[in-house]
């Protein structure tokens, strides 16, 4: 962690680093990643009394906010038993970190990718791998071997995602069973992600999405079973469908990302009751602190916060707690606001919420946590571009 130590020491605001502890929020330097740390503890702390009111465990998706400040934060306040993440590297930053048990919730082929996630047990982590080809269990055997260390493989089931992943249960099982076989290699359980269905708005919709990815799952997990081939995990469940798989009887780990930081896109779907899930169920905690540089246009206002300084894949940023200004587009540099009634001024700051909080966050260095008008916390990205 950052704060509360001297890493800051020779660091300039406005060059190195967008804050620094102690400072005034209004004096913050833009563009920049602004956390509401109250909203962000009350997310977290919700989240893990919802993983706990339904008995399963609650693995963080690390992919989302690339911090080891956060995970931390998570294992504290919302008893997260660790990380998963889509790249080795990414792993070996919470590794080192000092997060102890960390899931690469993806396939890893390259050599010197499955060399390097066989070193992870070193740093102290448990290290998980998901697998779907029966020619990666080798490869991964001897890099465990190699290292004298165990490499844990889960079998991912396409459930719907249409991505990696096996399609049958008799293909589960036989990737269980070599991996079982293989020196260095443990078997612990499954990987059902059903990734195509999370944003999709109306709840129901995405019920019936889950209740066949569940029954594929419950097929596998029972055919195992019979086999005298237990599950450690069995895990999946995004913001969007937590309570699907935690109730399911089937899946014992959730593996939710976006609900601690929340986005503009996933803030538009539709919770049992047809409500907007950031207006009740989570709060948005994550921003894109901009100021207004240029309003020369009467009804228009130009922000510091363009294409640089967001992922706009999912569309563009909300302004936040507004309704008579409007983001409306962006280039590189500039972001246009519809100001029709002229009401912001020059230098004036907003917090964008972000389409898509996962992109946007890794285009940054910093996130600067505020509390009560002041910078609290300032938390290095810690695997910005940690791609590998």
């Amino acid at each position: 962690m950052m704060d509360g130590r001297t890493d800051f020491d020779g660091l300039e605001v406005g060059y190195d680093i967008p804050a620094l502890p102690g400072m005034d929020e209004a004096d913050i330097q833009t563009p920049c990643l602004v956390l509401d740390l109250d909203a962000l503890e009350r997310n977290i702390a919700k989240m893990g009394k919802f993983a706990r009111d339904m008995g399963v465990r609650h693995r963080v998706h690390g992919k989302m906010h690339k911090s080891v400040d956060v995970a931390l934060l998570q294992e504290r306040l919302g008893g997260s038993v660790g990380v998963c993440c889509q790249k080795v590297s990414e792993a070996e930053v919470f590794a080192r970190g000092g997060i102890k048990d960390v899931l690469v919730s993806n396939q890893v082929r390259d050599p010197v990718k499955i060399d390097r996630l066989a070193g992870i047990p070193k740093l102290g982590a448990r290290a998980i791998c998901c697998v779907d080809d029966l020619a990666n269990v080798a490869d991964l055997s001897a890099a465990a071997v190699k290292h004298g260390t165990v490499i844990e493989c889960l079998v991912e089931i396409d459930c719907g995602a249409g991505r990696c992943g096996v399609t049958t249960t008799p293909a589960v099982v036989a990737l269980a069973k070599a991996i079982k076989a293989a020196p260095g290699l443990k078997f612990s359980g499954i990987q059902a992600y059903q990734g195509a269905m999370q944003h999709m708005d109306k709840y129901e919709d995405r019920k019936s999405k889950i209740d066949i990815a569940v029954a594929m799952v419950r097929d596998a997990v029972d055919t195992l079973a019979a086999e005298g081939i237990a599950c450690d995990i069995v895990g999946g469940g995004g913001t969007g469908s937590y309570y699907f798989e935690g109730n399911s009887g089937v899946y014992n780990e959730l593996q939710c990302g976006s609900y601690a930081f929340m986005d503009a896109d996933y803030g538009r779907i539709l919770d049992k009751d047809g409500k907007r899930i950031d207006q009740g169920e989570w709060e948005n905690a994550l921003f894109i602190l901009t100021s207004v540089m240029s309003h020369a246009k009467a009804e228009k206002a130009i922000c510091d916060a363009g294409l640089k300084a967001q992922s706009v894949d999912s569309g563009l940023p909300v302004i936040f707690g507004r309704t008579d200004v409007k983001y409306v587009k962006c280039s590189d540099e500039h972001g246009v606001i519809d100001d029709p009634q002229g009401v912001l001024r020059v230098n004036e700051k907003l917090r964008l919420v972000p389409g898509h909080c996962d992109p946007t966050c890794n285009v940054h260095d910093w996130y600067v946590g505020v509390r009560g008008g002041k910078v609290e916390v300032v938390w290095p990205v810690s695997a910005r571009g940690k791609a590998y």
